[in-house]
């Protein structure tokens, strides 16, 4: 494997703080969807980079 799609592959930490509202609809969402709190988070800001992505390029 290269070093580049080795160092794609690694994922990022980073501390994130939730309203304690916002966690329960996440993990509700989660669970719905068979994913973990941390997985649901990350397909939603894909998602919604994807989005983002298409809205600009579509201009």
């Amino acid at each position: 494997m290269s070093m580049e799609k080795k160092a794609e592959q690694e994922k990022k930490q980073l501390l994130l703080r939730l309203s304690p509202t916002l966690w329960r609809e996440l993990a509700a969402w989660a669970e719905d969807d068979f994913r973990s709190i941390n997985g649901q988070i990350e397909f939603l800001l894909t998602e919604c980079v994807r989005k983002r992505k298409k809205a600009l390029s579509d201009k």
